[in-house]
């Protein structure tokens, strides 16, 4: 059952989320090449330093048994002050390259995460507008924090791993020589050990499955909370959104739990066995002293080796289900890296030059989804300076045109052409058109920074004369001089510390500080007081002069003055004109707008 509150798109955004691939994928390994090549000899030091390290704690026990037979046994102090001066050095030398390994790994580390985390953002911002329909944000961002940090521990993981197998073919060859007898003898407990990991690894692998799953969910449940808390507490839901919530949690917590017993059952089996295999050595290692056929220090060793063979076999096992984890994370990040964006321009394309203002559409047809058309033959003509209005009733096209024109969304070739100044938009660079564009929203967007920055956030050389310049016009300098700052005054996330008007102001501001030659107003004022509006009707008057504009309104009294205006029904345009023509024809705009008069009568 679907019990809501992020339910669905948790188990159906993050299904993928939930595949461990294999341990290695040359795919993968080829692909990191480059992220890691910048820090190549950090990456050689840290191995350097990882073999060193590991030759230090094999080395250990060594020292301990020769201290005892050659000097303890015998009585010689002298010898054995060297062996201690030998032991202090090892012992600092393990420290050392200890210290080094976990530093140059680190650092290369937090290098190769630097550079995907750059690469993953500058690949997803070339996407196209349908791609971010078409894909949920819980996704990207699992991508960008999630599986490039476990991407990131990749690195570490091969030096560990390469450590670990070291260590354990270390203590193998020094028990065997040694003593090959009791080597042999004490290693008979090794298969029960594999089987052992082998059994607990694959249910330890359903588990992390089941953690990742419910973690997806109760993260996208609190996302989705958060994002929407204005609806959750006007419609008093609290308290039914945290039963709901509690369900995903308790799942989670049950996952962890029965993790735990995995890894609980695990240490004990271990320790059982290192037990097995010390008294084996034990056992058999007293009768060979007592038939002088192994001394005394040797024994000693061998069970400080038997106590240290097992951790890297357990680690290991770990290790082994955090590459693939890695691999998996990786395998994601690449196959979004490699996502060919929907709109890719030809590096050929010509720049558009300085426009004039004239915008053309010959029989556009566009469609979100194959064969559900949203407009259907489309065709109209703005001259340099005038404005045009876009109405009709929710869903009949009006934010599509717009999205085509500020190319959004392409046009594609059969389904009619988009021309400004005669230039099929298609065939010139998207930044040189865009450039010239500003649009403003219905819902202002602002980022966390001043409001100079969020003014200057197209027209990033504006001067300060030009951004006050431009606030002036719109009506936005009065407000923003009252600030405790004025325009270095700090914003918090999308600017939630300013009313919505003001945040409209800042946008409108925002559009016209860059000196567009067309001018896009989607709503734009739908959200806004009547007192701002005014002003910013006001400022229009103004601003628009000189300007191709091209409004799209619910408030049909905004619009009265547009050259033209086109009324959109189901994707056609069904009547144009101006408001006194459409008004005498009493078709759909003249019943709009008849309700809409009333409605605010």
């Amino acid at each position: 059952m679907n019990l809501g509150l992020g339910g669905h798109s948790a188990a159906r955004g993050h299904a993928d989320e939930e595949v461990f691939g294999s341990a290695y994928d040359q795919r993968v390994i080829l692909r990191l090449g480059p992220f890691i090549k910048p820090y190549k000899k950090m990456a050689f030091i840290s191995v350097i330093a990882m073999v060193i390290y590991t030759f230090t704690q094999v080395a250990v026990p060594w020292l301990i048994a020769f201290a005892i037979d050659d000097f303890i046994m015998l009585g010689n102090t002298n010898g054995l002050t060297f062996v201690v001066v030998i032991f202090m050095f090892v012992a600092l030398l393990n420290w050392g390259t200890n210290y080094l390994q976990q530093f140059a790994m680190e650092k290369v580390g937090q290098g190769v995460l630097f550079s995907l985390r750059r690469a993953l953002f500058g690949h997803v911002q070339k996407q196209s507008l349908s791609y971010f329909d078409k894909t949920e944000v819980g996704r990207l961002m699992s991508r960008v924090q999630g599986d490039v940090g476990a991407l990131q521990e990749f690195s570490a993981l091969v030096v560990m791993t390469l450590g670990e197998l070291l260590s354990l073919f270390g203590i193998v060859a020094a028990l065997l020589i040694l003593n090959l007898k009791l080597g042999l003898i004490t290693m008979t407990v090794i298969p029960v050990l594999m089987l052992i990991m082998v059994i607990w690894q694959r249910f330890a692998r359903k588990s992390f499955v089941e953690i990742r799953r419910c973690i997806s969910i109760v993260n996208a449940a609190f996302n989705e909370n958060i994002s929407g808390v204005r609806v959750v507490i006007g419609l008093n839901r609290q308290r039914k959104n945290l039963e709901i919530f509690d369900v995903k949690n308790v799942d989670h917590r049950w996952a962890n739990i029965l993790a735990g017993r995995y890894s609980a059952g695990l240490m004990p089996g271990v320790d059982i066995l290192t037990s097995m295999s010390i008294g084996l050595a034990l056992y058999f290692g007293s009768k060979m002293i007592g038939m002088d056929t192994l001394e005394v220090g040797v024994l000693v060793a061998f069970v400080m080796y038997i106590q240290r063979f097992f951790d890297p076999i357990r680690n290991l096992t770990m290790q082994y289900t955090q590459l693939q984890r890695s691999m998996a994370s990786g395998s994601r990040i690449f196959d979004l890296m490699d996502r060919v964006p929907d709109m890719l321009e030809s590096p050929d394309l010509n720049s558009m030059s300085d426009i004039k203002g004239k915008v053309e559409f010959r029989d556009v047809r566009f469609s979100y989804v194959e064969g559900e058309e949203v407009l259907k033959g489309i065709s109209f003509v703005v001259n340099p300076g005038e404005t045009i209005a876009v109405v009709g009733p929710t869903g009949a096209g009006k934010t599509s045109i717009i999205s085509l024109l500020s190319r959004l969304y392409e046009v594609k070739k059969g389904s009619g052409d988009i021309f400004v100044d005669g230039v099929d938009i298609r065939t010139v660079s998207r930044d040189s058109l865009v450039s010239q564009i500003s649009t403003v929203l219905q819902e202002p967007y602002l980022f966390s920074g001043t409001v100079s920055e969020n003014i200057k956030y197209k027209y990033r050389h504006a001067s300060d004369d030009q951004m006050i310049k431009a606030s002036k016009a719109v009506g936005s300098h009065e407000f923003i001089e009252k600030l405790a700052a004025g325009y270095d005054t700090y914003l918090s996330e999308r600017g939630n510390n300013l009313s919505l008007g003001q945040r409209q102001l800042i946008s409108f501001a925002r559009a016209v500080v860059a000196d567009p030659k067309i001018l896009i107003l989607d709503e734009a004022t739908a959200s806004i007081d009547s007192h701002t509006e005014v002003v910013i009707q006001s400022a229009l008057r103004k601003i628009l002069k000189g300007r191709t504009a091209i409004v799209i309104a619910h408030r049909l009294s905004t619009i009265r003055g547009a050259d033209k205006i086109l009324v959109l029904q189901n994707g056609e345009i069904i009547e144009h004109g101006n408001h006194n023509e459409l008004i005498e024809k009493e078709g759909l705009y003249s019943h709009l707008y008849n309700m809409n008069f009333k409605s605010l009568g």
